[in-house]
């Protein structure tokens, strides 16, 4: 195995993922699933610490604030949990914390119910609600607070006299109001939620805080930090409490378990129980009671050491497979998907399921007609994973020609790679199609207006090809297609040429250039600062890019080579799209070509010193070496520090970091 392609692979993917389903309300992935890919990543990442990328989201806590929000930086950072699915990991846990604090004869912990919503963030100064913001990315998230104060189970003012607390929470639609919701959504011909949480997130992401108002949302309380000195609160379980006490909605499933034995038997009566719940759940957050171990134990860089979240076993059901479709990608990827008779799922209607590639329809044997076993882990996206029967009477063997469903070109193999390729990119549709959503989507040109249906009818009606034809058509052209009155050509025509001087990064993840996305795109553009210059740049210049290997290099000169590319570039320029210079102040530059490697509790959040390093022109490291200049060490570090020592790497702590920030020297 090629430990940095997969390293590599697995990052795109999970990043892409995270956006799917923390910024777009979309769910591409089970929970299963997701947690394997990112357990691999973090196995990998530790087996081989030089191939880290700078943008793993192992160290990342869910996504960006959405567009339309204002942003909220959070005073104490909002944490990820890790995820278990045994009993034995579980116990695994407990026995490293009881080794940790052996001098403690027992250690008392809280399960509660993990609700599957969306986390937010309370601020009440002097017992009013101020603010009340989504997680975002755990530092930085959206000010809902119009929205926020439109659940009835959220109090705007508490009970007592408090200075300041921060309320932490999961919003979420009850499953009769998910039912009822859905069905008003039908009765008016308008798009259904594929699940509550979902609907949860979208409800409270509307813009016009009287939707969510008439949403039904309600909220579950599960943490309090209390600036307050007045208030003595040693444990979580005492913190809920005294939640409760001040008028916030406590989930009243809470245990205080003495030990890891009472926690998993919690997490089993409630594997079975939960289906009587009107909401969803879909596991058990166990949780160190004690406030004083909780802090002795801290955080790792996205979840803290001392609570863990046990997700239940995926549910699995029967179905029959009523035909197979294949769909072609932006890249020319193929994929099979299985047309599913529906059945229902953890509360929701399943009718598709991907198969991923044409060696998965080998390995199941799968025919049409057959009756299979499908498998919605953690109430999310269906997976094939067995034919429990194959049809007698009425089965048909998928058979396919291998040629383009869209185009009817002969597809291709690519070495290394599973999937199947169309290799008509100029003139297949489907791919047309799926270049021109990527272009206009929110991390590339952001064009407001331009969706699947309008770029369909463009593609369809030949009056589109590359999106350098987008600027071309006019508000007459828009005005000839279905569904667009005059204000709404005028208005999509107004998005399209507004987006003509794009930041450099955006530009550049909206060339769809193979392995380069927008974390890629923002670290090239940081070192190339125009676009004219990465251009010109041969591999070996672009790979001393950090987190650019031989792989991306060859992509992007292979693609500035392309005739195709040639054209479209110059048509681009002609018709006046100019991404703009990345802007920075190198005079300000105090850490220009100096490389640091963190580890270890700082008194912020990582990501604010990863910002400061990398706006001084510094450089980051997942791993110490001997081109390592600086290792800036926080509390309780890892084994960096032993390394950084055999090497003669200079260790400095946070006060001489600051220093050097600021211009000055350091012994």
């Amino acid at each position: 195995m090629d430990a940095q392609k997969r390293i590599e692979e697995l990052t795109g993917l999970i990043n892409k993922y995270n956006k799917a389903y923390y910024e777009d309300n979309a769910l591409l992935i089970s929970d299963v699933e997701y947690d394997g890919l990112f357990k691999e990543l973090q196995e990998l990442e530790q087996k081989y610490p030089l191939f880290k990328r700078p943008d793993s989201p192992t160290t990342k806590v869910g996504s960006n604030a959405a567009r339309g929000f204002t942003e909220y930086r959070h005073k104490n950072r909002l944490y990820s949990l890790d995820n278990t699915y045994s009993y034995e990991d579980l116990e695994k846990w407990y026995e490293k914390i009881k080794n940790q604090f052996s001098d403690h004869p027992s250690i008392e912990l809280v399960a509660e119910l993990k609700i599957d919503g969306l986390a937010v963030s309370l601020t009440y100064e002097n017992s009013e609600l101020k603010i009340g913001a989504t997680r975002g990315d755990g530092v930085v998230g959206e000010n809902i607070t119009p929205n926020i104060k439109t659940i009835k189970t959220i109090p705007h003012k508490l009970k007592d006299k408090i200075t300041e607390i921060n309320a932490r929470g999961e919003i979420f639609m009850p499953k009769s109001a998910f039912e009822r919701l859905n069905e008003k959504q039908k009765k008016q011909g308008e798009k259904t939620f594929a699940n509550p949480r979902n609907a949860a997130s979208g409800s409270l992401r509307q813009l016009n805080p009287e939707i969510t108002a008439q949403r039904e949302l309600a909220m579950f309380t599960y943490a309090g930090i209390l600036e307050d000195k007045a208030y003595k609160i040693d444990s979580h379980s005492q913190m809920l409490e005294f939640l409760k006490k001040e008028g916030f909605n406590i989930n009243p499933e809470y245990k205080v378990c003495k030990n890891i034995e009472e926690a998993v038997e919690y997490c089993k009566y409630w594997d079975n129980e939960r289906y009587n719940l009107d909401y969803a759940t879909d596991g058990v957050v166990i949780k160190v009671n004690s406030f004083a171990l909780e802090n002795a134990m801290g955080y790792t860089s996205r979840a803290p050491r001392w609570a863990t979240a046990f997700k239940f076993p995926p549910e699995e059901v029967s179905t029959v497979v009523e035909d197979i479709e294949i769909n072609v990608g932006r890249t020319g990827a193929v994929t099979p998907v299985a047309k599913l008779k529906p059945v229902l799922v953890s509360g929701s209607t399943v009718s598709r399921a991907t198969l991923h590639n044409f060696d998965e329809i080998k390995r199941l044997k799968i025919n049409i007609g057959d009756t299979v076993l499908i498998k919605k882990a953690a109430e999310i996206i269906p997976k094939v994973i067995t034919v429990l029967e194959h049809a007698k009477e009425d089965a048909k063997e998928f058979k396919f020609d291998k040629k383009c469903p869209f185009c009817s070109t002969p597809l291709v193999e690519i070495e290394g790679e599973v999937n199947l390729y169309c290799p008509n990119t100029l003139h297949c549709p489907a791919q047309i199609k799926g270049r021109l959503e990527y272009w206009v989507s929110k991390d590339c040109m952001d064009i407001d207006g331009v969706g699947t249906n309008l770029i369909s009818q463009l593609v369809e009606r030949g009056m589109v090809e590359t999106p350098a034809d987008l600027y071309k058509i006019t508000s007459e052209d828009l005005l000839s297609l279905d569904l667009i009155a005059e204000k709404s050509a005028k208005s999509i025509y107004d998005a399209i040429q507004a987006s003509k001087n794009p930041t450099f990064p955006r530009f550049l993840n909206a060339l769809g250039i193979r392995h380069v996305g927008k974390e890629t795109s923002e670290l090239l553009a940081r070192k190339f600062k125009n676009f004219e210059s990465l251009k010109n740049a041969d591999e070996e210049t672009i790979m001393q890019v950090g987190g650019v290997g031989e792989k991306i290099s060859a992509a992007i000169t292979g693609f500035f080579n392309n005739e195709a590319s040639k054209k479209l570039l110059k048509e681009l320029k002609e018709l006046g799209i100019a991404p703009q210079e990345e802007v920075y102040d190198s005079s300000n530059a105090v850490f220009d070509g100096i490389s640091f490697v963190i580890t270890g509790t700082l008194s912020d959040t990582r990501d604010k010193f990863e910002t400061i390093i990398k706006n001084n022109g510094g450089k980051l490291l997942s791993a110490v070496s001997k081109k390592t200049d600086y290792v800036l060490v926080g509390e309780n570090p890892g084994s960096k520090v032993d390394k950084a020592r055999a090497l003669g790497v200079k260790i400095i702590n946070e006060d001489e970091f600051n220093r050097l920030a600021g211009g000055m020297e350091i012994n």
